[in-house]
């Protein structure tokens, strides 16, 4: 435990949280210290079963006591995979950008299982993905507008790739942006 919070129990005349079952000496109840630590987990933002088990095993709580814990956690609603999926898939989507292939790489580096990851990406609707990925396109042309054509494609094509997207899809969205700016531009000459 760092001596920031130890001095701030101090001050306070208040315990700090136990960080691990070490903290606490041996009569200490793992089930008590796991309870404490998911809860100072969440409190910092949403996180998956898979992530506070990783966080539990680290502090030196046995699997018995950080199962029980997270299982008291999951009944009151505060761990649950499944919502915390459909959150980050809208999320991300939204404020990112990303398509289904990079939102469901994502999920599944913090531990959610397939067929979680499967229902949340599933939800994402295909053409919102397109207007999306549309929209990407339409903000990062005018910085590509002095590059050559195939360049500006290619750079285009490659922000969406790095988006998630499917190739066939990053390439026929540039294509059909590229082709209505063209057309605009055609139709303001006199």
């Amino acid at each position: 435990m760092g001596r920031r919070s130890s001095a701030a129990g101090r001050a306070t005349g208040q315990t700090p949280p136990p960080d691990s079952v070490a903290d606490l000496g041996p009569d200490a109840d793992p089930f008590e210290v796991a309870k404490t630590i998911v809860a100072k987990q969440l409190g910092y933002g949403p996180k998956t079963r898979s992530q506070l088990r990783d966080v539990l095993r680290r502090r030196g709580i046995g699997d018995d006591a950080a199962e029980s814990a997270l299982d008291r956690y999951a009944e009151l609603g505060y761990v649950d995979d499944a919502a915390f999926s459909s959150e980050w898939v809208e999320s991300r989507h939204a404020g990112k950008g990303l398509a289904r292939r990079a939102l469901q790489h994502e999920l599944v580096r913090r531990g959610v299982d397939t067929e979680t990851v499967r229902s949340a990406v599933d939800a994402l609707d295909p053409e919102t993905e397109r207007a999306t990925a549309v929209e990407l396109v339409r903000r990062k042309l005018p910085a590509t507008r002095a590059l050559a054509p195939d360049v500006r494609t290619r750079r285009l094509v490659g922000m969406l790739a790095r988006k998630g997207y499917p190739p066939g899809v990053a390439y026929a969205v540039v294509r059909e942006v590229l082709g209505s700016e063209a057309e605009d531009a055609s139709a303001d000459l006199p």
